[in-house]
């Protein structure tokens, strides 16, 4: 079906011509008339399918014919960035688009102003906790990928999220945009939707087993594809002398970047478009440069790259954009990267269907080794796609063949029915006002896909200890029948963090007297449920609990024995890694030591200035002594610099790099850098003239450079950093050692 036989609101037609889309897929010919009529939807198709068109048009039709407004929801930020730019396109014709995906206590006032907002999952759940008046308008939401309702970590919230939103508005259209799995129709009878479901794809894909030499695909055809070096390069290298790019999935981290260090010194042959030098000088901004940072340009200047969570938001931005380009010709990556954002190659190869979870190896599920497979074909550009599983040997490739490429991805499940994200959902339903009595809340949970799936007495006794959790620990009051949430449990379900977490920062306050230091607040965001801990490794035991002896004085709790103390040193390791990041360790002796990667530590430091945050707005109800402390770890933790640069670091485009060459030559704050002579500033390390200018513009002060430039040598101000130092190199195992605090 052309477009242009349609029936869409004035421009639409255009717009999409005008992006190359001139006629539907077989698929999308079914789904778009009902997105169209107003009608519940679920679109069960493969990956690069063309799903998210669909909820595109209904979008526009929303919009533009019936005065709407819409929330389009994704799992992931790069989604939602993705998402936000195609949906750009149809500003012209009078759409305004938004995107929120950030601050969870913030009700995001602007958007009452926007047409479709793309949001996360989580975001999209805060923004119904803040109550704005605008979301009574949300006449359309979409659910893009809403088979992870099958995660057990973000499942949860898109779940509750969509059954809020039929809560407060009855009239609402829902479009669900799933990969295939077992039970779409489930879900779809879930949601009072219509069903699509479909196994047709734009570039035909081709599954196959490599073993001795050949690929055997599922459709009887076999190809020999020589041995060179490894089975994996080998197929690499098969590719790329077609012209394709590949994707190759392997089951670790440590793997993406072991393979791509090896594999870049075969790539001599097809680096042609490979970036250089100075393409990738601004790939991890004005942090320092780590050695994983080292490790993925050496690579990218043999087209090849590692792409995993530890890597930096930048990092991965670049390696993906550049995919798409075609500057790089492979990525090896973990299996996260299946689920992000729309990359496709002509040839996917998978080395592990294992991975390592709870002590062992087990088999990952088959709608996962489908979603990376699904990666493989690139429309415009291929005919067909290969995705191709390496086995170890004929045994292990017909298990292959029989369990993942010939069989179906399971169904999905509900993960609701566990107190550990339940308790957060029914708080935030009482605190809203979704719910006030026992009789109205046990109507709400019957509406999830929970209930659906199981019988509500289930989760009824979880419940039941809930309230009685959130009643005793002061967030909701209980009179007879009726729930009401207290202030204190009003701002908790508003600031999006775990009750329990809740509890635990309240505790931490109550022991808090003016004078102690900041390391117990550190320890303490550490102990709740909401933040994810470095795990111990094997040579750590030592130097952690000689650092404990030492810094036990300042925590805000006790410390504990027996089973939970494990739990307590990885909770103290990961407060230790925060504590080296704001006193401004070196980057790369904090991942040395930590063992984790530059995005593992971007991550928890977010998180932890959240949990500081939230722990600061708990303090004006139960210590007010701990906020001014908690204001300055705050900013202290988003820049990762001791107090005395925290002036200096409020300027566009200073880091904790920059801020600590500045201060050492004298520019200790914002008026010595005003009155700075141009000169002597841009000499500065790391400064330069174009930064030196742009400071200048910010603080004002004298353009031109003077004829006696001086600088001043400023002495960094005491601090109880640890001068945290890199493993000893002397033989025998590996030794974590802090100098004493």
């Amino acid at each position: 079906m052309k477009v242009e036989e349609l029936n869409l609101p004035a421009g639409v037609a255009e717009v999409l011509i005008a992006d190359g889309i001139n006629e539907l897929y077989p698929p999308q010919e079914k789904a778009v008339p009902i997105a169209l009529s107003g009608k519940n939807l679920v679109v069960a198709v493969p990956t690069a399918s063309g799903k998210s068109l669909i909820g595109y048009l209904a979008a526009t039709r929303h919009v533009l014919e019936k005065g709407g407004k819409v929330m389009y929801i994704v799992p992931l930020r790069a989604l939602a960035a993705e998402k936000f730019d195609d949906l750009k396109k149809f500003e012209p014709l009078g759409i305004k688009v938004s995107m929120s995906v950030g601050d969870y206590d913030e009700p995001d006032k602007h958007l009452r102003n926007a047409d479709v907002i793309v949001a996360t999952s989580e975001k999209a759940d805060s923004l119904l906790r803040h109550r704005g008046e605008w979301l009574s308008s949300i006449s359309l939401v979409v659910a893009d990928e809403v088979h992870l309702i099958n995660d057990p970590g973000r499942g949860p919230t898109l779940e509750v999220t969509l059954a809020k939103f039929r809560r407060y508005n009855p009239g609402i259209q829902i479009i669900a945009l799933s990969a295939t799995v077992g039970n779409s129709k489930e879900l779809a009878k879930w949601l009072g939707a219509e069903h699509i479901s479909s196994k047709w794809r734009p570039v035909k894909l081709k599954e196959g087993v490599y073993s001795d030499e050949i690929v055997r695909f599922t459709d009887n055809t076999k190809r020999k594809v020589p041995h060179d070096e490894d089975p994996v390069w080998s197929l690499i290298k098969d590719s790329l002398t077609g012209g394709g790019q590949c994707l190759v999935f392997v089951n670790t981290r440590k793997s993406t970047e072991s393979l791509a260090a090896k594999y870049s010194k075969l790539m001599k042959d097809f680096a042609a478009t490979a970036p250089e030098e100075s393409d990738l000088k601004d790939i991890d901004g004005e942090v320092e440069h780590t050695s994983m940072a080292r490790s993925l340009k050496a690579c990218l200047k043999k087209g090849i790259a590692f792409h995993h969570a530890g890597l930096t938001n930048d990092q991965r931005r670049y390696v993906e954009s550049n995919f798409k380009k075609g500057m790089i010709k492979v990525i090896i990556a973990t299996p996260t990267l299946a689920a992000g954002i729309n990359l496709p190659a002509r040839r996917v190869i998978i080395r592990d269907v294992y991975r390592f979870e709870d002590g062992g190896n087990v088999p990952i599920p088959v709608m996962e080794i489908k979603q990376m497979c699904g990666r493989a074909g690139r429309p415009r550009y291929d005919t067909e796609g290969e995705a191709i599983v390496v086995a170890k040997n004929e045994d292990n490739a017909s298990f292959i063949f029989d369990n993942y490429l010939l069989a179906d991805s399971e169904d999905i499940f509900s993960k609701l029915g566990q107190e550990t994200v339940l308790r957060s959902h029914v708080l935030s339903s009482i605190a809203t006002e979704t719910v006030g009595s026992w009789k109205t809340l046990m109507e709400f949970l019957s509406s999830t896909f929970f209930a659906f799936q199981s019988d509500l007495a289930q989760i009824e006794e979880i419940t039941k200890g809930i309230i009685t959790f959130l009643e005793k620990e002061g967030m909701i009051a209980v009179d007879g029948d009726d729930y009401r949430a207290t202030f204190f449990g009003q701002r908790i379900s508003d600031m999006y963090i775990d009750p329990l977490t809740a509890v635990k920062l309240r505790d931490s306050l109550k022991r808090y007297e003016r004078g102690m230091g900041y390391f117990g607040f550190l320890h303490a965001v550490c102990a709740t449920p909401d933040m994810r801990n470095i795990y111990i490794k094997r040579n750590d035991g030592e130097w952690l609990e000689d650092t404990v002896m030492k810094r036990s004085k300042d925590l805000l709790c006790d410390i504990p024995e027996d089973d939970e103390y494990e739990f307590f040193l990885s909770e103290f390791k990961t407060a230790m890694t925060l504590d080296e990041w704001i006193n401004e360790t070196d980057e790369e002796k904090i991942l040395d030591v930590m063992g984790i990667g530059p995005g593992d530590l971007r991550s928890k430091v977010d998180l932890a200035k959240w949990l500081i945050y939230s722990m600061r707005e708990m303090s004006n109800l139960f210590n007010k002594e701990a906020y001014p402390p908690l204001t300055d770890l705050m900013k202290r933790m988003e820049h990762g610099v001791r107090q005395e640069l925290l002036g200096l670091v409020s300027l566009r485009g200073i880091g904790r790099v920059r801020a600590r060459s500045l201060y050492s030559k004298g520019f200790t704050d914002v008026d010595k850098i005003s009155k700075a002579d141009l000169r002597t500033l841009a000499s500065v390390i790391g400064i330069g003239d174009t930064m030196a200018k742009r400071l200048k513009e910010q603080v004002g002060g004298p353009m031109e450079p003077s004829e006696d430039p001086v600088l001043e040598e400023a002495v960094p101000a005491e601090d109880n950093a640890s001068n945290l130092r890199a493993p000893s190199k002397k033989k025998g195992p590996k030794q974590m050692t802090f100098d004493s605090f």
